[in-house]
């Protein structure tokens, strides 16, 4: 997965009229943005768990374990990428998320 880099690390004021825009209501807004920073999440957790695995160790005890300097450095390195939510905002304000709406 790529991760955009000019992605906010923190919070920052939105206006709720430029969200609902593209929609038309803030609630289906939200639930879009909601279920991409869901998706996000899921391939960052994947990926992560996918680099950590190469470095697993199988042991019995808690005193075989011990620390990994590149896996440490794999973890910060994930600490520190914007959280999904804040990606997920970024790409449905750039209009970068395909969404439909089901009708009944």
């Amino acid at each position: 997965m790529e991760i955009r880099k000019n992605v906010p690390n923190n919070t920052i004021t939105r206006d709720l009229s430029k969200l609902a825009a593209p929609t038309g209501n803030i609630y289906e807004s939200t639930m879009i943005i909601a279920k991409r920073a869901n998706q996000i999440s899921a391939e960052m957790k994947f990926e992560l768990s996918q680099k950590l695995e190469e470095f697993s160790n199988y042991a019995d005890t808690l005193e075989e374990t011990f620390e990994n300097r590149e896996q440490i450095e794999i973890s910060r390195y994930y600490e520190r990428l914007p959280k999904a939510n804040l990606i997920a905002i970024n790409e449905f304000e750039e209009g970068r998320i395909h969404y439909r709406k089901i009708e009944e």
